[in-house]
């Protein structure tokens, strides 16, 4: 399912516009990626939660030319599934 879809499927389910619907949706991500910005963790009851952590420096290698690089620090989002998600995928 792609934002499109999840989009329309919001804007059926909710008898709403599916202009009303992607609005809603932005600012719901909008939200979630802020409080991540701030260094919150993300939970949502039943679906999972999200956090940010930092991945260390770690040693790559350029695919092109074979050469190895140092790849920086950086931030990366976590998703971890809630139980009853994962029961549910199972």
């Amino acid at each position: 399912m792609n934002k499109g879809e999840l989009v329309a499927t919001i804007a059926g389910v909710g008898g709403i516009t599916k202009v009303q619907a992607e609005q809603a949706l932005n600012r719901v991500l909008i939200h979630m990626a802020n409080a991540m910005e701030k260094g919150e963790k993300v939970n949502l009851s039943g679906f999972g939660s999200f956090r940010v952590v930092e991945r260390g420096a770690q040693k790559g290698r350029n695919p092109v030319t074979g050469q190895s690089i140092i790849i920086p620090a950086h931030n990366v989002v976590k998703f971890r599934p809630a139980k009853t998600l994962s029961v549910k995928l199972q």
